[in-house]
């Protein structure tokens, strides 16, 4: 159907709608089982045994595998039936790639689940009734409400608008608004960029409002048919992922030489070449870190859904790492630093001249108008049933609202607005003017919104502002501070974090409120950021907290110039007008209950409680992460380097290899998994972790002496694993005794070693809250090695042999040594640091 071709009262007969009552509920229902969702369809999901099968796309696991294959070829060839060993390296990659695919799978469902928090919503009239329902449940004949700041949410004729504006350039690459026409009936051959009698899904509205009906859903939208043509892409690599993947290629490009001269020195050595083939590509699998990208997908996907629970969204995986980084918040002032409850409680001018106009030019959408219109009613003052006939909707820029209304036989146009932005407009004597702006001034120095009303008559219906107005009064307004704010405000300062307001209001009432909260009251206004130049603007905004009355456009030069001296600005926006700044800021933050969905569009996170402290605690979460997972790589790579330096010791000094390649894999399965993941969920000490500077944007997970300590601390594991084998091989006389130890040691104390990376404090003294998975995660791998042992079935499996009391005793107090080393180094470390 091609329905620009139609006037509205056609369509909507097509349709089988009404413009006043909508679809019935029954209608509806029975529309969307018939058409199916207004989605765009994804892509295939891919299967879980495809997922489990992309597990072996490893060309470190091809070759594992490859030698497992030849060394079962070598026991059919030699006919000495052991098996053993490639069934067991066979057995252990099975079980590995099962691990990847559930943490594959956990990750994926925790981005659907994020998906699903983000799904945006639309009005719609149903039963005669307006109502918000998702956008993926609209129908074809659904009539729905547009304004300001909505995304369209499927194809749709427009039945009536009022200066409808929308932005079209994600369809048609056009980057200017267009103007629509309700009544325009058009050629079927005209251009979609032409069609102003329609509005397509994805596009925004950028201007007025309209009532429309739902002609094309999902896949039968214009956007639908472009996507049909696109295969969708995966959800790109966190910039994280990318660093800690680059990191592990080049600690496999070295752990690949350290095994190629593990095998040399070996054959060197007289060691069978099979054997030391299967040592050294079983040391190589076990020393690469290949699952740590995915082990940070599933952290961050954790720290997300917390983040959810404490009322921020988070739309995009790369914007927890940032967080960690901020180190200047821009906030708004009213319902995010305030409460949003506005209340009049001072009126100049003739009051029910003053509060009966203002209510005029409302539409009750907002807490201003409604504290108007409230105000009105409480003090049962009459509103004129003047016909509206036209409106100017609020800009941000011009700051003012205006309705023109049937008066008799004239309009009377109603004006509500920014007193110092209109006061040119207002017909004042010089005497008038002084007592107007005074008790302006008192008002908003007392912290309240001042909002002015005047209006003009005409014998026709004005464009705009173009007679002088007549003053009617001025209505002051308080809104609180949110009195969770003032704490924030405290925990931004203690953690290195520059709080900002930046709002539209007069600077009187943002100086108060500045000071109210505990804030530098000193403000910059719009008016003077007009005057200066970037450079200048640089350096004002590092002695600056307070910028008032100022436009979008100011707001991206605020943020531009923060960015300029280094700083990670986080920035709060909710209008139409916000998303350039939003876009802009490191972290654009978008208003969850306020904020239009063209600003949740262009946001990184979205808060649902529109609360500033929100963003506080946002930022302690990001830092959280980022501890953890440098937490994880800490434990992951001291334990690898380990692993790699207790072979190649040996081999250099000329002893037997202390592991075999079973051995190996088994250490790496149950140290690289659960313990690694359950460091991801450590908790942290609250109030210290908010009581450091904010992590530099580029700051390397090494930095502050990490990648020495790791060193250090694989040395130690290394060095402790190779005691046990001597101790076994020279002690005991037996090369399985230790084996055996050495085995059990190099597993016990990595793993033990996970409570010294939970805190650069002595883990006795570090206030951080306990990690049960942890301690059950440790409980489990301590207890499946143990049983690896003593089982005699699996004895076998392992190479391994029974210790008695004394090796069991030797093997607790070298797999215990890691702690105690630790807390002298920390001790040490912690004396040495300036008081």
């Amino acid at each position: 159907m091609i329905w620009h071709t139609l006037s509205a009262e056609d369509a909507l007969k097509k349709l089988a709608s009404d413009k006043s009552n909508g679809l019935t509920s029954d209608e509806a229902e029975e529309r969307l089982n018939k058409d199916g969702k207004n989605e765009i369809t994804d892509s295939k999901k891919e299967s879980i045994v495809k997922k489990f099968l992309e597990q072996f796309n490893d060309y470190m696991i091809i070759i594992l595998l490859i030698a497992a294959a030849i060394s079962f070829v070598i026991a059919l060839y030699e006919r000495n039936n052991d098996f053993i060993e490639p069934i067991v390296i066979i057995s252990i990659v099975f079980l590995n790639a099962l691990i990847g695919t559930i943490q594959e799978e956990k990750a994926e469902k925790s981005l659907l689940a994020l998906k699903k928090m983000t799904r945006p919503t639309a009005c719609v009239i149903r039963n005669g009734l307006p109502s918000t329902v998702n956008a993926s449940d609209i129908v074809c004949g659904d009539i729905i409400k547009l304004k300001a700041g909505d995304f369209v949410p499927a194809d749709a004729r427009i039945i009536s608008c009022n200066n409808l504006c929308t932005d079209e350039s994600s369809l048609t690459g056009e980057s200017y608004s267009i103007l629509k026409d309700a009544n325009k009936i058009l050629k079927a051959d005209t251009p979609i960029s032409d069609m102003k009698n329609m509005v397509w899904s994805s596009t925004a509205i950028t201007g007025g409002n309209c009532t429309a009906v739902v002609t094309n859903t999902g896949m039968d939208t214009q956007v639908g048919k472009i996507a049909k043509a696109i295969i969708e892409s995966k959800t790109p690599p966190t910039p994280l992922q990318v660093k800690l993947e680059s990191t592990g290629k080049i600690l496999g490009t070295i752990a690949l030489i350290i095994c190629a001269l593990v095998f040399a020195t070996g054959i060197f050595k007289n060691i069978p070449p099979i054997e030391m083939f299967m040592t050294s590509v079983s040391l190589a699998v076990a020393a690469i870190p290949e699952g740590l990208p995915a082990i940070v997908t599933v952290m961050l996907a954790i720290g997300v859904q917390k983040m959810a629970y404490k009322n921020a969204i988070v739309r995009k995986l790369p914007t927890v790492e940032t967080l960690g980084s901020a180190s200047v918040i821009c906030s708004d002032k009213t319902g995010t630093i305030t409460q949003n409850k506005m209340t009049v409680t001072n009126v100049f001018g003739n009051e029910n001249e003053v509060i009966s106009k203002a209510c005029l030019c409302s539409n009750n959408t907002d807490s201003t108008e409604r504290a108007i219109i409230e105000y009105a009613n409480v003090n049962h003052i009459d509103i004129p049933e003047y016909k509206r006939v036209k409106e100017i909707p609020f800009n941000s820029s011009t700051k003012y609202m205006m309705t023109v209304h049937k008066y008799e036989n004239k309009y009377i146009s109603v004006v509500k607005g920014a007193f110092d932005i209109l006061i040119d407009k207002f017909a004042l004597s010089e005497s008038e003017h002084k007592i107007h702006i005074a008790k302006m001034t008192e008002m908003t120095n007392n912290g309240l919104r001042v909002i002015s009303v005047g209006y003009f008559i005409s014998s026709g219906i004005p464009s705009g502002i173009d007679k002088p107005l007549s003053f009617c009064g001025l209505i002051g307004l308080s809104d609180p501070p949110r009195p969770e704010i003032f704490q924030a405000i405290k925990s931004c300062k203690k953690a290195g974090i520059k709080p900002v307001m930046i709002t539209g209001d007069h600077a009187g009432t943002a100086s108060a409120i500045a000071k109210q909260i505990g804030m530098p009251c000193h403000v910059i206004t719009g008016a003077e950021l007009n005057k200066m130049s970037d450079s200048k603007l640089c350096s004002v905004v590092k002695s600056t907290s307070v910028f008032a009355r100022v436009t979008p456009e100011h707001k991206v030069r605020i943020i531009k110039a923060f960015q300029s001296n280094g700083e990670v600005v986080a920035m709060t926006g909710d209008g139409i007008n916000d998303a350039p700044a939003l876009k802009q800021a490191d972290i654009g933050c978008a208003m969850g209950i306020t904020g239009t969905d063209v600003a949740k569009g262009a946001s990184d996170m979205i808060l649902t409680d529109d609360n500033f402290a929100t963003i506080v605690e946002a930022v302690r979460e990001g830092r959280s992460i980022f501890a953890n997972i440098r937490k994880s790589v800490h434990f992951l790579l001291s334990s690898n380097i380990g692993e790699i330096l207790t072979i190649f010791c040996a081999i250099i000094a000329g002893l037997p290899s202390p592991l075999n390649a079973v051995q190996l894999l088994w250490v790496n399965l149950i140290t690289d998994s659960l313990p690694a993941i359950a460091l991801g969920a450590d908790g942290n000490n609250k109030d210290k972790i908010m009581s450091q500077k904010p992590v530099r944007k580029n700051k390397s997970l090494f930095a502050d002496g990490l990648s020495t300590t790791i060193f250090l601390e694989g040395i130690l594991i290394g060095t402790l694993a190779l005691t046990g084998f001597c101790i076994g091989y020279y002690k005991f006389s037996s090369y399985e005794a230790g084996n055996t130890m050495a085995f059990c040691v190099l597993s016990i104390s990595q793993l033990i070693h996970t409570y010294n990376v939970r805190s650069d404090e002595s883990v006795f003294k570090a206030n951080i809250p306990p990690n049960r998975l942890l301690n059950a995660s440790l409980l489990i791998s301590i207890s499946l090695q143990i049983f690896v042992v003593l089982s005699p079935a699996l004895s076998k499996w392992f190479c391994t042999v029974s210790l008695n009391t004394q090796q069991w005793k030797i093997v607790a107090v070298l797999s215990v040594i890691p702690i105690a080393a630790v807390e002298i180094s920390k001790f040490v470390f912690s004396r040495q640091k300036p008081i």
